[in-house]
């Protein structure tokens, strides 16, 4: 027996879960900001101050790098929903901005997916968190190949000590889970955010191929802009490195950071000791790395979901049919 809730009831939920989402995302932003033990927020104003961030010419190029991500991220939004439904560049953005808020409190960005889904009518959903998967999943690739490459040129030019036992035993678990993925796939017991593999590879190939390239294609955009905004913000701080040599620890950085599960209000902090382990190699100080990792935190999360609960606020389910 199926129990259907008024509709004036739903609303009211509605209501409730969208003041949910936007006092908390919120809070966390402020704890994050007065409440971190490896930098204070008068520790990191004096370092604004004292590196000139908050200039006229700095910070509206920063602003500009953190509006050309999203920018970037909206349009690859709009191409992926078009094979499904075709919605205006208003729409994605309103979309994206709004999936950010609410992914900020729940981890690996799960939020992303239901709030996205939510704007569109029912039949289309399921289409929609698919679409969804495969933009984070580009966005993965890209980071996890340009790392790859990253990492490799670290090691080997940087006098990095390995446990080889421990590096044995990681490809050894890679193997073993390869087997049960390959398995998994043919016996279509597996699934990745409640669908099965297989169902999820038929739905790649149902798309065009200039979707698939528009995707990866934005997406390695995106990890020029915000990898070029951390070297930028490298040389405001007084960092004497050159664009390939600070790549090389800034796609280290992202890949080692993007592997551990992490709520994304927490993944400043990851990143912001990944990268202090990593700078340490080049001898950039620890301030200024947790300095740069907060402000690309604040630029590219935390400002984009203050306008993204906007759009939270402003959400309503659509009107029953009569």
């Amino acid at each position: 027996m199926r129990f259907n809730m008024p509709y004036k009831t739903k609303q009211f939920f509605v209501v409730l879960i969208k003041l949910s989402i936007v006092f908390g995302a919120f809070y966390f932003i402020f704890a994050r900001l007065s409440e971190n033990k490896g930098l204070t927020l008068a520790e990191f104003l004096d370092a604004l101050k004292a590196n000139q961030t908050f200039s006229v010419k700095h910070f509206s190029i920063l602003i500009g790098l953190s509006f050309t991500n999203w920018t970037l991220e909206i349009l690859k939004w709009k191409t992926l929903v078009k094979p499904i439904t075709s919605i205006s560049f208003k729409n994605a953005l309103e979309q994206s901005l709004g999936g950010l808020t609410a992914s900020l409190v729940t981890p690996n960005r799960i939020g992303d997916y239901g709030a996205k889904a939510m704007y569109f009518e029912k039949p289309y959903r399921k289409k929609i968190v698919l679409v969804n998967l495969l933009g984070h999943m580009a966005q993965m690739t890209v980071t996890t190949l340009c790392g790859v490459v990253g990492l490799f040129i670290f090691v080997k030019r940087y006098p990095v000590e390995l446990n080889y036992h421990n590096i044995n035993r990681f490809f050894l678990f890679l193997f073993v889970l390869g087997v049960f993925f390959v398995f998994g796939v043919r016996q279509k017991r597996f699934s990745i955010k409640g669908f099965s593999i297989g169902r999820i590879i038929n739905f790649i190939k149902e798309l065009t191929l200039s979707t698939h390239l528009w995707n990866l294609g934005l997406s390695f955009l995106r990890y020029l802009v915000f990898s070029f905004q951390f070297y930028y913000l490298l040389t405001l701080f007084g960092t004497d490195i050159s664009y390939l040599d600070a790549m090389v620890v800034i796609t280290s950085m992202y890949f080692l950071a993007s592997v551990v599960p992490s709520i994304t209000i927490f993944d400043v902090v990851i990143k912001g000791s990944v990268a202090i382990f990593l700078f340490d190699y080049i001898e950039v100080n620890d301030l200024s790395i947790l300095c740069i990792t907060t402000l690309m935190w604040l630029l590219n999360f935390a400002l984009p979901s203050f306008f993204g609960s906007y759009y939270v606020l402003n959400f309503k389910l659509p009107e029953p049919q009569a």
